[in-house]
């Protein structure tokens, strides 16, 4: 028997006691650019929400009459719902159908983000941005899982990589996006702009989203892991607060952070014992039997641990060492946005054709090339070096992040795709935040080391010190302002020279470390599996069917039949958006290969120009 529906094809043929059929790659119609879209406005806002506000502290401090301390818990307190909720995002999508979760999550997002840009003191913005964190939480996992479902297997990586436009560029665009607004606007923009595209995002999702049949439904009489439930909520609420607060409270120096230390890491091995026993947990840990998913996720852990720590680094250097505002700063990221937009779909057309684990091995290369070069880095840099060196890593970083989500959805069940995403999500966030507490700790340490060994050689027995010390002191006792306080102010200059090498060496260590990370998970990487072509994976297909004895030519007037009914209807948009996304790549490549033209022959020229 055949069943004909407007979004999806299916035949069904029934034989003996059971069920066959296929379903055909029709149902992938022109109306899968809309679902992107629909899930892609609100994950990018959540994303940018998550390091937007952060250069908006000073001003939010000062208008709410804050403390530097207190004022950083409008971003802990963000963090720390957003890591609860995502984990348990595949269980809620199960409870209340992941629809309706994905459309509460965002009206909860929207309407959060208004009531904190209406917050009057510093405990009403705390208190909104945890029910904004609520929001956002599963906004991440949930559309991943709708894109891999809603394109066909050959196009599993096209998906990931326009998932990953808004995965990684977001982090990027966040600070500058908030440092624009707060410097012309007021601190409150910063959460009113999420108005008006999270109510376009309700509208679309309502529109263009519909729950597959074959999600699992919850059951009344199925019992709930309210135990897992408090656990994770404990264990990973304590967690993000030792890693947010733990480097300005001299980490287990603290009984705060060791106490929050103490109550995580018991709570949460609690919970990983509980659920891998529990017959319908809150987290099915069970799937990391699966190597490729186990050995993806450490390797997704890793490698966004050091590509977040990089994220912090470098444009910290430029502007405490080098002098660069923040404008600047911005010049030497915007070039690797560009991109990571124009080559991030081209990685994942390139994923159905070659073996992804080439391309993920050419990624992890190339940025642990990009951070050595780093590594290299001197206080007499130009402005075109610095942004050679980002835009090698940002390039890397694309054939880093496609290959890998793709590779470690490859052989997960499309039944437990929410669960999947949702794990993958939260051990991608967790990187991040254990790399970026890792190089803020390793670059305090690290200066501290190089400032012990620097002071050891600042002794009138140190011939070159002295003759130092003797050409500063000459040239300022020129001055006749400084009277006898010049040999002071020349101690002071050479002991502000020393920590200034100090902390540039201990940026140039942390900048290596990270690159020996990327190295040694080219390493690890390669205990994934192979995937398997698109024509027999099971990824986003029931493992029932088999295969449809139709004969080509119906096969081949079917696809047609349901390309012409949906470009005649209210898709027309998004039948033309797959031309769209070319020319705007090309345009963006040709655009940037004049640029760095310019800033290779006169960087300082061109940007003055």
């Amino acid at each position: 028997m055949a069943v004909f529906r407007q979004d999806v094809l299916h035949w069904n043929f029934r034989g003996g006691s059971k069920n066959a059929g296929i379903i055909m790659e029709s149902q992938y119609g022109a109306n899968k650019w809309l679902i992107t879209a629909s899930v892609m406005i609100p994950t990018l806002l959540e994303i940018l929400d998550t390091s937007i506000a952060n250069v908006a502290l000073g001003h939010i401090q000062g208008s709410l009459s804050a403390g530097q301390d207190e004022v950083t818990w409008v971003l802990t307190s963000y963090l720390v719902s957003n890591a609860v909720v995502i984990p348990m995002s595949g269980w809620l999508s199960r409870v209340f159908g992941r629809k309706r979760y994905l459309l509460a999550s965002v009206a909860i997002f929207t309407f959060a983000s208004m009531l904190c840009g209406l917050a009057g003191s510093l405990k009403t913005l705390i208190i909104f941005r945890i029910f904004q964190g609520v929001g956002g939480g599963g906004l991440q996992p949930i559309s991943q899982a709708i894109l891999i479902e809603t394109f066909p297997p050959s196009q599993r990586g096209l998906s990931m990589g326009i998932y990953g436009m808004g995965a990684v560029l977001g982090p990027i665009l966040g600070p500058l996006l908030g440092g624009y607004i707060t410097d012309n606007y007021t601190w409150q923009w910063i959460f009113f702009i999420n108005i008006p595209l999270g109510m376009v995002a309700i509208a679309m999702i309502s529109n263009f989203v519909h729950d597959p049949d074959y999600l699992a439904r919850f059951v009344k009489s199925e019992k709930i892991d309210y135990l897992g439930l408090i656990l994770l909520t404990v264990g990973l609420g304590c967690l993000q607060i030792v890693l947010d607060k733990g480097q300005r409270e001299d980490w287990m120096e603290s009984q705060f952070i060791l106490t929050m230390s103490i109550i995580s890491g018991v709570s949460l091995l609690s919970l990983i014992v509980l659920e891998l026993a529990h017959e319908n947990p809150i987290i099915n840990l069970r799937i990391f039997k699966d190597r490729s998913f186990a050995t993806g996720n450490v390797v997704m852990f890793f490698g966004y641990f050091a590509f977040f720590g990089s994220i912090v680094l470098l444009p910290e250097f430029l502007q405490t060492l080098m002098g660069y505002t923040s404008f600047l700063a911005g010049v030497v990221l915007g070039p690797g946005g560009l991109i990571m937009l124009a080559t991030l779909p081209l990685v994942g057309k390139m994923t159905g054709k070659i073996d992804a684990r080439f391309l993920l091995f050419l990624g992890l290369g190339i940025t642990a090339f990009s951070l050595v070069n780093m590594s290299k880095f001197t206080l007499d840099i130009d402005l075109g070096t610095a942004i050679m060196a980002r835009n090698y890593q940002a390039l890397g970083i694309a054939f880093f992040f496609v290959p890998l989500s793709y590779l470690v959805m490859a052989y997960v069940p499309r039944e437990s795709m929410n669960n999947a995403s949702a794990i993958f999500s939260l051990l991608r966030n967790l990187g991040g935040s254990f790399g970026v507490a890792f190089v803020t700790t390793l670059l305090a340490r690290r200066t501290q080391f190089h400032q012990a060994r620097m002071v050891e050689h600042l002794s009138p027995l140190n011939q070159n010190f002295s003759a130092a010390l003797h050409k500063v002191h000459a040239y300022l006792a020129t001055s006749p302002s400084l009277g006898g306080g010049a040999e002071k102010m020349a101690l002071a200059a050479i002991s502000q020279k020393m920590q200034q090498q100090a902390m540039a060496m201990a940026f140039f260590d942390v900048f290596y470390v990270l690159a020996i990370i990327f190295a040694c998970l080219m390493v690890v990487m390669w205990i994934i599996r192979m995937p398997r072509k698109a024509k027999s994976r099971n990824l986003g297909r029931d493992t029932s069917q088999a295969t449809s004895p139709m004969s080509q030519g119906k096969r081949r007037n079917l696809r047609l039949r349901v390309a012409i009914e949906s470009v005649s209807e209210s898709n027309r948009i998004g039948f033309l958006l797959p031309f769209i996304f070319p020319a705007v790549r090309y345009l963006l490549e040709y655009l940037h290969r004049d640029v760095l033209k310019a800033l290779a022959k006169s960087p300082w020229k061109w940007f003055i120009s």
